[in-house]
């Protein structure tokens, strides 16, 4: 068991951390929303001994492995459990983001940027964006694109067992993937 104390950004942080080693985590929280962290600061005298007797669920969430890939070089690789993001940067322009389901092109996204989330990150950047709220156990993840060029763009979900691929044509230095915020 790992406890967390902070909010659900530190929860991301940990589970990053333990990477292929997970444990069920215990969420304090100290932030301000709490959706992962839910057990209050007050109430951890009172739900820690429940714990231990094992007076408790342990709920599994999906989670997802990024690779950051340059002329077919990695550059990073990186564990999940929100969302993974291409975002644009300076000089700000719309981005033309290839999207590959196992493999092959499904579609071709001009927009700001795009998010794939789980369902736990479909209350985050990707409801902001438009997209979805999920259930937490379906095995899915959200495709939501950022301020689409085109107005029958629309968030879409899709099976958790695929391989997702996004690849900006003439990416140049501005864009960013960026994973859990």
């Amino acid at each position: 068991l790992a406890i967390v104390l902070g909010g659900d950004g530190s929860i991301l942080r940990a589970a990053r951390q333990m990477a292929s080693c997970q444990l069920p985590v215990l969420g304090v929280n100290m932030g301000k929303l709490g959706f992962l962290a839910d057990v209050a600061t007050e109430a951890l005298e009172t739900v820690l001994p429940q714990v231990a007797s094992g007076q408790c669920r342990v709920v599994s969430h999906l989670m997802f492995q990024a690779s950051v890939m340059r002329n077919g070089s990695p550059l990073a690789s990186v564990l999940g459990l929100n969302e993974t993001a291409i975002l644009g940067g300076p000089p700000y322009h719309m981005l033309n983001i290839d999207l590959y389901v196992d493999a092959q092109l499904a579609t071709t996204y001009s927009c700001d940027g795009l998010i794939i989330s789980t369902p736990v990150g479909s209350t985050a950047h990707s409801l902001s964006a438009g997209g979805p709220i999920l259930r937490k156990n379906l095995p899915a993840f959200v495709i939501s694109p950022i301020s689409p060029h085109t107005l029958t763009v629309r968030p879409v979900v899709d099976a958790a067992d695929n391989t997702y691929e996004m690849a900006v044509q003439n990416p140049g230095e501005a864009p960013s993937a960026v994973v859990d915020g």
